[in-house]
């Protein structure tokens, strides 16, 4: 009994360690900044930007809330452990236990310590080596990618798609709109491999095939990124993509390229140009924003998407689906061998590989 009330002192001394990290009065004020916000009549006249402000708002009162009760239930916790005789041990082990797996949720969000970790985020899925294959990898990875963040409670868009001549996509680019995006997300910028019994080969032969994953912060503010027009190449033709007639029957679709970098940024989701154009501007500015602040060289040719060659030698991760069930993440070493585990990360399931990866780069 001696030995639990230590316990719960140490896990209560941890919780109130997390004030380092969560600034409190920063988010109430944030909070109530929304909330006026959302009561004017004009909030929805930008829907885009409404959308955005709304999932803030669910995102930071519920880390709110949770953090406060968190710090409630560890003082209750302590008053309790104080009178408590050993007939109690089994309760009070019963709320240590559920109060040290919310410590935990919170614990993790100390590895979102970059400087854009808490922002929304811009992924992009380019096939790579491997054929109709590696565009079949490519859809494969973006229905990983929607279904986990459907798992997060995060909203999604797609920006940009070109669809593969007889499956699959070459390329895709969706907006991943959540806190905390872009802090999980980065852990997957790089190349992804797959093995397996191609779907498209009439012999059954078994293939291997490449993917390349590339992600970016959403930046909501981008003043200190300024663009002269006189240097901008922005090129309109007909949408490809989803979306009614009006996008695949007019030149909606904007391309915009940075010419002094030679950055690029598509958008052909919307149904206007100016709401196409008015994206791609925004995911420019953050794409610039990144090469500007980048200190190397090696950076900026990853952001200018100059990326390794999407081909062997060069994954991050491995997804072995013949002749054995594997996923394993070259950089940690963290692997998943049985059929099921190999199912729920296609399906989604990524915080183990990414959590893995987080915790290492914080090690270092």
């Amino acid at each position: 009994m001696q030995e639990l009330k230590q316990e719960i002192k140490q896990l209560s001394d941890k919780i109130a360690g997390l004030d380092g990290f969560f600034d409190v009065a920063k988010m109430e004020r944030e909070i109530h900044l929304l909330e006026k916000e959302m009561a004017s009549p004009a909030f929805w006249h930008d829907q885009e930007t409404a959308k955005h402000k709304s999932q803030l708002f669910k995102e930071l009162q519920e880390e709110f809330d949770g953090y406060n009760n968190l710090i409630v239930e560890g003082r209750e916790l302590v008053d309790l452990a104080e009178i408590a005789e050993d007939k109690d041990e089994e309760s009070l082990q019963t709320r240590f236990n559920g109060l040290k797996k919310k410590y935990l949720q919170f614990e993790l969000k100390l590895l979102f310590n970059g400087l854009y970790d808490q922002s929304s985020a811009v992924l992009s899925i380019h096939a790579g080596a491997g054929g109709v294959d590696a565009q079949d990898w490519t859809e494969m990875l973006l229905r990983m990618y929607l279904r986990y963040a459907e798992q997060k409670g995060w909203l999604t868009k797609i920006l940009d798609i070109s669809k593969g001549g007889e499956a699959g996509i070459k390329s895709v680019t969706l907006e991943i709109i959540g806190r905390y995006a872009y802090g999980h997300l980065k852990a997957e910028s790089g190349v992804h491999r797959l093995v397996r019994i191609s779907p498209f080969d009439a012999e059954a032969m078994r293939h291997t095939s490449f993917a390349l994953v590339d992600v970016l912060p959403e930046l909501t503010e981008t003043k200190e990124v300024l663009i002269d027009e006189n240097e901008l190449r922005i090129d309109v033709f007909r949408a490809g993509g989803h979306g009614g007639q009006s996008v695949n029957t007019t030149d909606s679709a904007v391309r915009i390229v940075h010419l002094p970098t030679n950055i690029t940024a598509v958008c052909q989701n919307e149904r206007s140009q100016v709401q196409n154009k008015e994206t791609a501007l925004k995911i420019l500015k953050s794409k610039l924003h990144q090469y500007y602040q980048a200190e190397q060289e090696e950076e900026r040719q990853r952001i200018r998407g100059e990326f390794k060659e999407v081909a062997w030698g060069n994954q991050i991760r491995s997804y072995v689906l013949h002749p054995y069930k594997l996923v394993k993440d070259h950089r940690t070493d963290f692997e998943v061998k049985s059929l099921e585990e190999v199912e729920k990360i296609l399906a989604g399931g990524l915080d183990e590989l990414i959590m893995a990866y987080l915790q290492q780069i914080a090690k270092q």
